[in-house]
């Protein structure tokens, strides 16, 4: 019955019993984990507090199968925390604060949907673990940490939007015309109904982000940023099926 340590994020977190909890972790290198936090709950517990949504933590965790193995029926069973130590307690840090706050909800949201139960996901760990840092540091518009976080998490998982060429052609742009189901920016030929135009310089930021170029999204303007939002937020959604729960709640106006 093994133990195994890792490097983890804390996404989701809700109470088993009177004491215990139940936590979602991103980890480095075992991807989705869910495991069982016993007492944690407790005044007295030793790591309690470090088991917090959006906790940056070293675990030690118990696995009742063999290196994390699937059960005959296909599902895994919970580990067990046995140790954690903080890294970067990123949650702590923002709780006062409801835009930022609430983006980190949004992070841990997607980083969640994005993810199947013990499957790596390095590069989306790492862009977590980005985001998380940017929010606390505060050098960055909380709105810009997450639209960056939502379009990168986008491109590792394959559904990078289309900015500077036709989504369906491939034709290079500037095109004028952005189309959620179409994948992105679309030229005349491509361009669906109902497409949107958006202002040139909310592509310009969306590559922006996209790229990491933080001069650029910093000194963008608030109309340019909130309609970038609405585009990759559509975006996103559109390849999730369904919206994310924490999205509405965001404070976009800090």
């Amino acid at each position: 019955m093994p133990s195994y340590r890792d490097e983890a994020v804390v996404l989701r977190v809700h109470k088993l019993g009177e004491a215990d909890r139940i936590v979602t972790l991103l980890t480095r290198r075992h991807g989705r984990v869910r495991a069982v936090g016993k007492g944690v709950r407790r005044m007295s517990s030793r790591f309690g507090a470090r088991l917090e949504p959006g906790s940056h933590i070293d675990i030690q965790l118990y696995s009742r199968l063999p290196d994390g193995q699937a059960a005959p029926d296909g599902r895994r069973s919970l580990e067990v925390v046995q140790q954690t130590e903080s890294l970067g307690a990123f949650g702590a840090m923002l709780a006062n604060d409801y835009a930022r706050w609430t983006t980190l909800s949004a992070i841990c949201e997607t980083a969640e949907r994005l993810t199947e139960e013990g499957e790596p996901v390095l590069r989306l760990y790492l862009l977590v673990v980005g985001a998380l840092r940017a929010l606390s540091e505060r050098t960055h518009d909380a709105s810009l940490v997450l639209d960056a976080f939502f379009l990168r998490a986008m491109a590792v998982s394959g559904w990078e939007p289309a900015l500077t060429a036709c989504a369906k052609c491939g034709l290079a742009g500037p095109h004028s015309a952005f189309n959620v189901q179409a994948g992105g920016m679309v030229c005349e030929v491509c361009r669906p109904p109902g497409s949107q135009r958006p202002q040139p310089e909310t592509i310009g930021l969306m590559v922006a982000l996209l790229e990491a170029d933080w001069a650029t999204a910093d000194a963008s303007g608030e109309a340019v940023r909130r309609e970038a939002s609405g585009l990759v937020a559509a975006h996103l959604q559109w390849h999730l099926e369904r919206g994310l729960r924490s999205l509405p709640l965001v404070d976009r106006t800090s």
